[in-house]
């Protein structure tokens, strides 16, 4: 039988998680920002909000330094330490490749991301940024799902599992029309390549979205 997290923790870890994924979302919104800042010409305030996700993200890393610290020694969980961190760990990836996104676009600053590549990347980074926004829903679902265990409350989370899974699908097929747009075009090997690895750097950060959802439903497995 399972032990409702609230009786055994003056406050929750999912506290914490939740904390950690309104920040994720935040830092999307902001990442968002920034690179469509960057398409266009003479953007100025690139840099200010590159920095402020850099800024975003450290103040992630210390919310995950408290919830890796702040768990008592030898409590009764109702969910494995080592599921917790790992849906952490991926949660926390989110931000990383949103991180490595910013700068890898910023190494190269002219022609940045071609005109007539445009509208394909804007596309990827609306499926990017979607299951990213997913998460801070589902771990309030999850929250309200450990303190009472209810089949209704599962579903409700598992569907949202379901919905990011789709959406990370619908984000692979955004980078492959862009790999391809790119390869089929009369341009420069450098910038085939750079678009090449900005497309696969935007795939990571749907990727370790649905890694996180993968991580939840393992947490929430009878």
């Amino acid at each position: 039988m399972r032990i409702p997290f609230l009786s055994m923790f003056m406050t929750s870890p999912f506290d914490s998680l939740q904390e950690h994924a309104e920040k994720v979302k935040e830092c999307a919104w902001v990442f968002q920002h920034a690179i469509e800042c960057h398409m266009v010409h003479n953007c100025k305030s690139f840099d200010g909000l590159r920095d402020e996700v850099k800024r975003m993200e450290q103040e992630a890393d210390a919310i995950k330094r408290r919830i890796r610290g702040h768990i008592p020694v030898g409590s009764l969980m109702a969910v494995p330490k080592f599921q917790l961190f790992r849906y952490l760990r991926e949660q926390d990836s989110v931000l990383d490749a949103l991180e490595d996104t910013l700068d890898w676009i910023s190494y190269r600053e002219e022609p940045g991301i071609p005109e007539q590549f445009q509208k394909e990347f804007f596309l990827l980074i609306d499926s990017v940024i979607d299951p990213v926004e997913e998460l801070s829903r589902m771990v309030a679902e999850a929250r309200k799902y450990f303190r009472g265990y209810s089949d209704k409350q599962r579903k409700v989370v598992k569907e949202i599992i379901r919905n990011i899974r789709k959406q990370e699908h619908e984000a692979d097929r955004a980078e492959d029309i862009v790999k391809k747009k790119v390869f089929t075009a009369e341009t420069d090997p450098v910038t085939v390549f750079h678009m090449i690895r900005l497309a696969e750097t935007l795939g990571h950060i749907a990727d370790h979205a649905e890694n996180a959802g993968d991580m939840m439903r393992a947490m929430i497995a009878r």
